[in-house]
């Protein structure tokens, strides 16, 4: 029964098979009530190391370590059977060497039962990602702004710009040649995005780098209105519910304070007794 109920997920290879045929929808996802929501309408659920900032409070992205990508990858897992699970690999779990890699690759794996991991990085990654596709690990690719190279990145630019957009070219071309089953595109300018999404074979996944890509992903917490410590240019808000979630713990701290609420609420008890 459970090798049955498997084969209803979705796999790299048929998020693969989706280039220049659908659309691919990915959104982030960190829990299990979320990933009940989302799973239904995504091909990939991303348990991104965004969780850090979003759900933790971190400033940036660097402090996640892989007990809390494995502690969310085990939610998310738990909350979702369609969607393919890809799971971040944290900074520092993964760059040191291929075999580094392959050991905290084949942990997160091995401890969520999710379909893929992610790493930041092209050229200088290829080696990596190719000596984990041959060892059976699913590699989603990310170039472009890569939040774990911030400091060496000169903060959260766009990237890809006049002479440097030969550098992405060859990212991606590099992440591609090396196996990885697609490729996220984060903040570069939509000319090269769409350039670049002609030009390999894998679908790339973009962040703010135009509507000419493969597919989309968000941070989830970003479209629904739910993280307000800032709000990136490129997302679009389907929903404003931090504000409605105020206004409701709000409500419910009047009622108590005025000793307002309906009668029948706090009368259990007592009817019980009678």
């Amino acid at each position: 029964m459970s090798a049955t109920a498997s084969l209803k997920r979705l796999m790299p290879s048929d998020i693969r098979a989706q280039k220049g045929a659908a659309p691919v929808v990915v959104l982030t996802a960190y829990t299990t009530p979320i990933a009940k929501l989302a799973d239904p309408a995504c091909d990939v659920l991303l348990v991104g190391d965004s969780v850090g900032m979003v759900l933790h409070g971190l400033s940036s992205t660097l402090s996640v370590t892989m007990d809390m990508m494995i502690l969310h990858g085990q939610a998310v897992m738990r909350g979702s059977d369609r969607a393919l699970v890809v799971i971040d690999m944290p900074f520092g779990s993964y760059e040191e060497s291929p075999a580094q890699a392959f050991r905290n690759a084949a942990r997160i794996l091995a401890e969520t039962g999710a379909g893929a991991v992610k790493l930041e990085g092209g050229v200088h990654m290829a080696a990596t990602i190719a000596f984990l596709v041959a060892r059976g690990i699913p590699v989603m690719a990310h170039i472009g702004l890569t939040p774990q190279s911030v400091n060496t990145l000169g903060g959260y630019k766009v990237q890809g710009k006049g002479a440097d957009a030969a550098r992405l070219m060859a990212d991606a071309q590099a992440v591609a040649g090396a196996g990885a089953f697609s490729v996220v595109i984060e903040k570069i300018p939509a000319r090269l995005a769409g350039e670049i999404s002609r030009a390999i074979e894998i679908p790339t996944i973009g962040i703010g780098a135009g509507v000419d890509c493969d597919g989309q992903v968000l941070v989830i917490d970003d479209m629904l209105g739910l993280f307000s410590d800032f709000k990136p240019k490129f997302v679009k808000r389907y929903a404003e519910l931090g504000t409605t979630a105020a206004e409701a713990v709000a409500a419910y701290a009047a009622e108590v304070r005025a000793k307002s609420f309906p009668a029948d609420e706090h009368s259990f008890f007592d009817e019980a007794k009678k």
